[in-house]
């Protein structure tokens, strides 16, 4: 049943997001016959409609293209008459020539002004990088080693840890064996090694079996299993579960010390690399968060710093918005090929790019992968693409980046730790607890329902928006300065709960 909020205003019942859309967006849950205003126009729901939702404010014919943010999400399955819902059941997805010229600057950062100089304070590393946090990571090199890793973080659990230093925390994980040596067995090398050295990591600690295919030798230079900052064991040399875990305090005990001597210190925030995703996304995703974390990743690039995009599932139907956006020809081609890739990927399976909506996404409104992208790039803001990486790669450049990654959300965040983010922030519409080891992830609701039941999991508000109580750019400067405050060491929701989602992405075969 749906919830009629008795509120509704006939010109405040729905969001048209372009004037070119033939569909507008339910602000609230509307009853049939309710009467909803547009620009001047008139016209009644012919049927329930939820809250964030779609509506046909004009006549649309079978096959013509459903347009929101000014943007194709799909053709019309049969006729729509104006006020009735549009989805599932009348709207299809369709592979269609989008307009790559006209992107709607509700989509984008557009209108941001540049912030003075922004600073936080974070912990300098000797390799120029600067962590937000300063953690002993204690990480498996396989599957077999992954009991050992989490009895050691067992074994600090509820220590008094020296001053500055934030945690001992485990990265247990199901692979690194049974892996062909390749393409799959490297990607998972370059993500542990980006776990363990990473700048919110002051020391770690890699623990291996002994006869699996990612041998920790591959992580230290030859004839040695120690760097300034890592050291490296296996459980068969050191005899067994048991042993390894007295061996592992050990070991454990000097890198804390090593951490302790890390201090926070005032830095610019173009040390700040940020992370962007999304999870659990709903209709207004699109509207609030989503674009209002745009500024936010705007301003950040005017600061100098960095903001990454992920998810390449979900920016198909919205790439040419990025393409347009790219500095050079070189960087396009680099986004056309992992979008190439990807479909190449997903064919071996049978898959489609219209499988990722999930069913909750579909509840709160979004119908096809087109609409879901259309909304998700808005993440990006409108600064140039400098750079696109693959997945867990380190990110070097300063700018706007995308990361390659598929739209599975700890596979994805654990990509983008792995590349070197110090702060993540995640938007979500029907709510999300996820979280990551070592990296703080500022949680964004896109409406105050969610924000409201799922209080102990969220950080920011962007319903406020929807609501007209702020205005996109007031709520990207908030985004700015929770993310500032964020990086300072203010902990997020999921670090206070202790959600610590962590996936390599496995790509190959099991042998």
């Amino acid at each position: 049943m749906i919830h009629i909020d008795p509120a509704v205003r006939p010109e405040t019942a729905a969001l048209r997001l372009s004037e070119r859309d033939n569909i507008a967006i339910a602000r609230a849950a509307l009853p049939e016959g309710q009467e909803v205003e547009l620009d001047g126009q008139h016209l009644r729901t012919r049927q329930a409609i939820a809250a964030g939702h779609k509506l046909a404010i004009r006549p649309i014919a079978a096959g013509e293209a459903v347009l929101r943010y000014g943007q194709p999400i799909g053709r019309a399955r049969r006729a729509i008459a104006p006020g009735e819902h549009v989805h599932s059941h009348n709207l299809e997805f369709a592979e269609l020539q989008v307009n790559a010229g006209l992107a709607d600057a509700r989509l984008t950062g557009v209108g941001a002004s540049r912030p003075a100089q922004a600073t936080f304070d974070g912990y300098a590393r000797d390799d120029g990088r600067v962590g937000t946090r300063n953690y002993v990571a204690v990480a498996a090199a396989s599957n077999c080693a992954a009991h050992v890793v989490q009895m050691l973080e067992e074994e600090f659990r509820g220590l008094a840890l020296p001053e500055g230093v934030d945690g001992v925390v485990a990265f247990p994980h199901g692979e690194g064996c049974g892996h062909s040596e390749g393409p799959d067995t490297a990607q998972l090398r370059r993500t542990l090694s980006g776990v363990i050295n990473h700048p919110n990591v002051g020391a770690a600690l890699l623990i291996g079996l002994g006869c699996e295919v990612n041998q920790i030798d591959a992580y230290f230079p030859p004839g040695t299993r120690r760097t300034d900052h890592v050291v490296g064991m296996t459980v068969q040399e050191s005899g067994g579960t048991r042993a390894s875990v007295q061996e592992g305090v050990k070991h454990v005990h000097q890198l804390l010390e090593r951490a302790a001597a890390e201090k926070r210190s005032r830095q610019s925030a173009a040390h700040i690399v940020l992370g962007l995703n999304c999870g659990g996304s709903d209709s207004f995703s699109g509207v609030s968060a989503n674009p209002a974390l745009g500024i936010c990743s705007d301003l950040l690039v005017e600061q100098g710093g960095t903001a990454v995009l992920a998810e390449t599932t979900e920016i198909v139907g919205a790439e040419h918005l990025l393409l347009l956006r790219a500095q050079s020809p070189q960087v396009a081609e680099q986004l056309r090929g992992v979008v190439n890739r990807y479909k190449d990927y997903l064919r071996q399976f049978g898959a489609s790019f219209d499988d990722n909506p999930s069913p909750g996404n579909k509840a709160g409104g979004i119908t096809t992968i087109l609409e879901k992208s259309l909304g998700a790039v808005a993440k990006g803001g409108s600064s140039p693409l400098v750079d696109v990486v693959d997945y867990a790669a380190p990110v070097r450049a300063h700018g706007f980046v995308f990361m390659n990654t598929p739209g599975y959300d700890p596979v994805s965040l654990t990509g983008l730790a792995a590349g070197g983010v110090n702060v993540i922030a995640f938007t979500t519409g029907r709510g999300s607890g996820i979280g990551f080891p070592t990296i703080p992830v500022l949680k964004i609701a896109s409406n105050s329902r969610v924000f409201q039941s799922m209080r102990d999991n969220i950080d920011v508000n962007a319903g406020k928006v929807i609501d007209g109580e702020s205005t996109l750019e007031e709520m990207g400067r908030e985004i700015f300065e929770a993310m500032l405050e964020t990086a300072s060491g203010r902990h997020t929701a999921s670090e206070r709960l202790g959600h610590r989602e962590f996936v390599p992405w496995r790509i190959g075969p099991v042998l």
